[in-house]
């Protein structure tokens, strides 16, 4: 899989946008999807040393057994080391794939009120 197919696998929903907020020269092919309503990020896409990789917003929990089982799946690259996961994009199934893309935007995803005249 490419940088483009990914992205676009991570573009799940009309709130998801694609963006590339880094300005220094190093990070800036980084892709940033986020919410477009709360403007919270669920996926950076980037290479690192060649591999194509994603970070994804996972509960804690979730994290520790998804490390443990995949080899593919470490503590994410530059980020929270207990809620965000890295992902090798080329060893990752695609359903797998799909489910924490789905995960991390699900977290992330503003929140609904509640109704206070119930």
């Amino acid at each position: 899989m490419n940088k483009n197919t990914l992205v676009k696998k991570c573009l799940i929903s009309k709130d998801a946008i694609e963006t590339y907020p880094f300005k220094d020269k190093q990070y800036s092919e980084y892709a940033v999807i986020r919410h477009e309503s709360n403007e919270k990020w669920f996926a950076l896409v980037f290479h690192l040393d060649g591999i194509l990789y994603v970070n994804l917003k996972c509960n804690p929990f979730d994290s520790a057994m998804l490390r443990e089982e995949y080899d593919f799946i470490t503590p994410a690259w530059h980020m929270n080391k207990a809620h965000w996961i890295k992902v090798d994009v080329n060893k990752s199934p695609s359903d797998l794939l799909e489910n924490l893309i789905k995960a991390s935007f699900d977290l992330t995803a503003p929140k609904k009120r509640k109704n206070k005249d119930k």
